[in-house]
């Protein structure tokens, strides 16, 4: 048993594994699963539990797998976006390293309970956040994109491309099969006992749920999760957001340029920040469904808030203190205004700022409140009170206290 963040976990004897299934919207399930796709899945759901959970604002990876990782929402671990605007230092700043975590992770706090934990991510940007704290008492933390690279004295393991294989593609469906993969040879190799295995949404953001490339991926998440539970373990597997096509009719991206829009009706100063930006422009050409808008010197915030919800396609905004409260942020990590758009929208800052190239012609992203509602399914039945609590408000970022508290 241990306590990290107010919430006290007390798991049980079997493994546990946790799953962020990145960009894996409801229907992806649902897809696979009507078509006998994910039997191991489809048992999970009949003799354990399935429904959906809620994440966190903005629909990011960053902010989601921080709050999964912590249990507490962006507010409190201080993570809003992959992105922010650092007014100090006057920097637009990438929130991947753990030095802007505001609170522990629950990890070491398992490991010097006594349990073995392994935390693996598909992508490297996330690897600083979930090691925090947990290589120096004895954990294990790396990610398929730079497998080849882990060390004992950094990654707590080393020479993982013999335990696992070769190192993926990043832009593939192997990275994240990878991370599973990772996950079954850690436990059954004994090295770990308490693992998080946070996946890629690269195959998601390039097919829809019906497509043949992701029934064949979601197959094959399903062999995978199938070896876990033969070794034992308890499984709960959750997203970090969903994830929907934002096209118009002709099939071309459907953004609206907030920062040209916004010079254009009131003139220059505006900073729009995407939270969405990452490394991997592949995905979603740093275009999603939410913005933080930072505003130029005397320009009141109500003026442009009303001008914005005129906007077709905008269907939130609000003031810092607004957005804050509503979506649970860090008021000191934010702009001036948020700005949210539609299930088919995104907002970008300038036309030169995108480099639409790298879509391929297709763009499914995420951000919104579209993208909110996210699944949440156990392999074993929760306890009356825990299933009380289910049919609620439940937050993806509960999956941690659910499977140690509630499965046994």
């Amino acid at each position: 048993m241990f306590t990290v963040n107010q919430r006290t976990y007390n798991p049980t004897s079997s493994p546990v594994a946790v799953i962020c299934l990145d960009g894996s919207a409801d229907e992806y399930f649902d897809a696979a699963l009507v078509r006998g796709l994910m039997p191991h899945v489809a048992k999970m759901c009949v003799s354990g539990w399935r429904g959906l959970a809620r994440a966190a604002m903005p629909t990011f990876t960053n902010v989601n797998n921080s709050c999964i990782v912590t249990g507490v929402p962006p507010s409190v671990h201080g993570i809003g976006g992959n992105f922010f605007f650092d007014t100090a230092s006057g920097q637009e700043v990438m929130m991947n390293s753990a030095k802007f975590l505001r609170v522990e992770t629950i990890f070491p706090h398992a490991q010097r309970a006594g349990r073995k934990v392994a935390v693996v991510t598909a992508k490297e940007k996330l690897r600083d956040i979930f090691a925090s704290g947990l290589i120096g008492v004895g954990g294990i933390a790396f990610s398929s994109e730079k497998a080849k690279h882990a060390q004992v004295a950094t990654h707590g393991i080393g020479d993982v491309e013999a335990l696992v294989g070769p190192t993926p593609e990043i832009y593939s469906a192997d990275a994240s099969l990878y991370v599973l993969k990772a996950g079954v040879a850690l436990l059954e190799r004994g090295r770990a006992d308490f693992l998080y295995l946070s996946t890629t949404d690269y195959m998601q953001h390039k097919h829809a749920p019906t497509d043949p490339q992701a029934l064949a991926f979601y197959a094959a998440i399903d062999a995978e999760v199938g070896r876990l539970l033969a070794l034992g373990a308890v499984v709960g597997i959750t997203a970090d957001h969903g994830m929907n096509a934002k096209q118009r009719a002709d099939g071309s991206p459907n953004v609206i340029y907030l920062e040209s829009e916004l010079v254009q009706q009131f003139g220059d100063g505006f900073r729009v920040i995407l939270p969405i930006t990452d490394p991997y422009v592949a995905h979603h050409g740093s275009l999603g469904s939410f913005a933080q808008v930072h505003l130029p010197p005397g320009l009141g915030a109500a003026q442009v808030r009303d001008w914005l919800l005129l906007r077709s396609g905008i269907v939130e905004c609000h003031d810092r203190a607004t957005a804050a409260r509503l979506m649970e942020l860090p008021p000191d990590r934010m702009g001036d205004l948020v700005v949210v758009s539609g299930r088919d929208v995104v907002l970008g800052r300038t036309p030169a700022y995108h480099d639409l190239g790298a879509l391929a012609g297709r763009l499914r992203s995420h951000g919104g409140r579209a993208e909110e509602m996210v699944p949440l399914i156990f392999s074993r039945p929760l306890n009356a009170a825990y299933a009380a609590r289910a049919i609620g408000d439940v937050r993806n970022f509960d999956i941690f206290e659910f499977i140690c508290n509630a499965t046994h």
